[in-house]
């Protein structure tokens, strides 16, 4: 899939879009009518994965090795009977967060991020997983986890350290970041430094809202994440975290953030306000940048909507590829920038509410 490909999953289907000149056309379009969670690209082998909500009959998953004009229907995750989110009420699968291929050197390994909490690995290439033991069993997560914007937790974000197969972090929304260096059997909280205001604790061990954690491709040992309560970012492999939001900008609140190909100290976020309105700031829709991890921000504004904005970013909705980056909105608005965020121009504006971005692979 060209790398110029982007992929967009909305509240009415996956779009599939190709650039024509400066302009971007949409070439395929799959599952019209319902919500995709989650679209990307599995590098090592080109296939597309895509989450899919169905209402009435429930979170599927879909993979396709032709560009999305055939689609396979996998079996989706499923809690094994038994496994429960507080005693006496079973866990049941309710949504899919992410799809996330394994290492390099584990060509069949796809792990899925899932609603209530679950992480969830396949051996095979997706036509079986099972539900990671050692994370859903943590002492912490049945009293620690719960959910915020949603009823139940979500385990939204997956790193897999591209040195060491067996070394991965997950993010749970809400609980908090967990490591595991010993392919998923052994699980410790990460979550020293950050900082939790709705909790009566708010430094405590567990029970965090890390919306997106991702780790720099140059360096996996820093790591940032846009989180309910600030941006974070770690140079310690996640053993502590320090906040880096602006006390008198729009650095806080967010759902993305990306970060550069080669340089761990740049990163993007798109800020909004919190909690009880869910829209840029001000009014004023803007995509900010640190080149000096976090101790500056420049705000990004040139060619994105200044009045009357309603835009808000989701957590996967934003990537990078080189120097070009893509976002879309739950408006329907999708921006482009070739620039590293310093100019923006639209894709287009009558997009259903967009829920992930991806360029293709």
């Amino acid at each position: 899939m060209s790398a110029d490909t982007l992929l967009l999953g909305t509240r009415k289907g996956l779009l599939l879009l190709e650039p024509q000149g400066r302009d971007w056309r949409v070439v395929n379009e799959s599952y019209l009518g319902f919500p995709v969670s989650y679209a990307a690209t599995d590098p090592r082998t080109d296939i597309l994965w895509t989450c899919v909500e169905h209402g009435h009959w429930g979170s599927k998953l879909y993979r396709s090795r032709d560009r999305g004009c055939t689609w396979d229907d996998i079996q989706a995750p499923k809690y094994p009977e038994g496994a429960e989110i507080k005693p006496g009420q079973p866990a049941t699968l309710t949504y899919l967060w992410t799809v996330v291929p394994g290492h390099a050197d584990q060509p069949n390994r796809v792990y899925v991020g899932t609603e209530p909490g679950g992480l969830f690995q396949s051996d095979d290439g997706g036509d079986s997983f099972e539900l990671v033991d050692g994370l859903w069993n943590h002492p912490s997560r049945q009293e620690g986890w719960f959910g915020g914007g949603r009823d139940q937790p979500g385990l939204c974000s997956i790193i897999i350290d591209p040195c060491d197969s067996r070394r991965m972090l997950v993010g749970v929304s809400v609980g908090g970041v967990y490591e595991s260096i010993d392919g998923g059997q052994s699980w410790e909280p990460r979550n020293k430094g950050l900082y939790a205001s709705y909790l009566p604790d708010p430094h405590a061990e567990v029970g965090h809202d890390p919306h997106l954690m991702v780790a720099s491709p140059a360096n996996p040992d820093v790591l940032w994440q846009q989180n309910h309560c600030g941006v974070f970012r770690s140079t310690d492999g996640a053993k502590s975290w320090q906040d880096v939001s602006q006390l008198d900008g729009p650095v806080k609140f967010g759902f993305p953030i990306v970060v550069d190909e080669h340089d761990p100290d740049t990163a993007w976020v798109v800020p909004a306000i919190a909690d009880d309105q869910r829209r840029a700031v001000e009014a004023a829709l803007c995509v900010c940048r640190t080149e000096d991890g976090g101790q500056s921000w420049t705000t990004l504004r040139a060619g994105l909507p200044q009045q009357n904005s309603y835009d808000l970013v989701y957590r996967h909705a934003l990537d990078i590829k080189g120097d070009n980056l893509v976002f879309g909105t739950t408006t329907g608005n999708v921006y482009v920038s070739d620039d590293r965020g310093d100019s923006w121009r639209a894709v287009g504006h009558h997009f259903p509410p967009v829920y992930s971005v991806r360029f293709g692979a």
